[in-house]
């Protein structure tokens, strides 16, 4: 198996390969899920939540990301790691180029961080570095307090258009990805046509170049409340091996994400 690199994920856009991406936080899942086909994990502050125990991803800092990058790292030497910025670790340039360095080191192929245009200057400066930036629009938990709980964004047509704007102006400023949480499908399909970057979708419907869960909420762990974007997996197919390798087909042919998980 060959490493995979955000070249290959551009060809797959190209041609139209749908692929499966996974949140990882340790060596074994990462080993795990790279056997059964998966390209690419994230290394989410998702952590804070469903490791951590807290009601956000605010309270993560760059420790927890570094440490949590070296385990799947060793687990999964060829897959293309992305690895959160936290909350308030990309405040200033110095501040970014030293969060980015450290993630870096620490086995990442790519950072991500959250936010719209306003970090144009940001991507810019990190890719002039040598660092990958993936952007995430839509909802952005580390803006939770600002939108007052975790709602579907990109709903109306000033809004849709701020976020259009938002994400051609990331790419144009050097990002080579994009996630797209919680908007509606028809929104998530413009932004996938109109940028030249892969897009990877979480809770935007199937129209997205990509798809990412949170391993927890593809094997049913959900902690009593279920997205509507997400499916348990691990209950269709039996066990954790077959749960992941049904994800992954499910994405590549278009079945998942359906209608039911999707944002109208």
């Amino acid at each position: 198996m060959k490493a995979t690199t955000i070249s290959q994920l551009r060809q797959w856009k190209q041609e139209k390969h749908k692929f499966a991406t996974i949140t990882a936080y340790d060596a074994s899942f990462a080993q795990l899920f790279a056997e059964q086909g998966i390209p690419v994990m994230l290394v989410g502050d998702s952590l804070g939540m469903v490791m951590q125990g807290h009601d956000s991803t605010l309270p993560v800092t760059l420790e927890d990301i570094v440490y949590h990058t070296r385990c799947v790292r060793r687990g999964a030497p060829k897959a293309l790691v992305l690895s959160d910025l936290p909350f308030m670790t990309y405040s200033t340039p110095e501040q970014t180029f030293d969060s980015a360095a450290q993630l870096m080191r620490a086995g990442a192929n790519m950072v991500k961080l959250e936010g719209g245009s306003w970090l144009c200057e940001t991507v810019s400066k990190l890719a002039e570095r040598a660092v990958p930036v993936c952007g995430h629009l839509g909802l952005t938990p580390q803006s939770v307090n600002i939108f007052g709980g975790y709602k579907i964004q990109g709903r109306g047509e000033a809004a849709a258009k701020l976020l259009v704007k938002d994400a051609l102006a990331l790419e144009k400023a050097g990002a080579q990805l994009m996630v797209l949480e919680c908007v509606p499908v028809e929104l998530a399909r413009r932004v996938t046509q109109e940028l030249t970057i892969p897009v990877i979708g979480i809770g935007a419907g199937n129209a997205t170049d990509g798809q990412i869960l949170v391993m927890h909420d593809a094997f049913g762990i959900t902690g009593g409340h279920t997205p509507k974007f997400a499916k348990d997996f691990l209950a269709e197919a039996g066990d954790m091996r077959g749960a992941v390798r049904l994800y992954v087909e499910q994405v590549a042919q278009g079945i998942y994400p359906g209608e039911e998980h999707s944002f109208k």
